[in-house]
């Protein structure tokens, strides 16, 4: 299957995804203030969590597309589309770099947890309940 879009115009597009200050992030951001949980934004430590919360709890918020949710049938989808070796491959790096902070930051302490988009959007609630059973 071809790319709907041009090469300039995908190119366009690819550019404009950002990895910090999304909507994601400032819907979580919205919900650990209103908690008044302590947290810091983008902390300089190994894997850039998107938050950590109580200088303890490393959290992030994945992107369903970007980290592979449903993996079976996101990489059974891509594989029919354009690109679709490029698209494998990048998001099982995606994954098995997502497992290897994990594994990082729980040997150096921290707790991880991360939530996907749907939640955060969808259970905001749920996600702060899961946030304070941690601590």
């Amino acid at each position: 299957m071809a790319d709907v879009f041009s090469k300039s115009k995908r190119s366009e597009i690819m550019r404009k995804i950002r990895s910090k200050n999304t909507k994601l992030d400032r819907s979580m951001a919205k919900v650990l203030k209103k908690s008044r949980l302590s947290f810091k934004q983008y902390p300089k430590i190994f894997g850039n969590p998107d938050f950590l919360v109580k200088n303890q709890i490393a959290v992030f918020c994945d992107s369903s597309f970007w980290h592979g949710r449903e993996w079976k049938r996101l990489k059974q989808k891509l594989a029919k589309g354009y690109n679709s070796k490029y698209w494998v491959s990048h998001i099982a790096k995606n994954r098995k770099r997502d497992q290897t902070v994990n594994r990082r930051l729980r040997k150096e302490g921290y707790v991880v947890v991360r939530f996907w988009d749907s939640d955060v959007y969808k259970r905001p609630d749920w996600c702060l309940n899961e946030i304070k059973k941690l601590l």
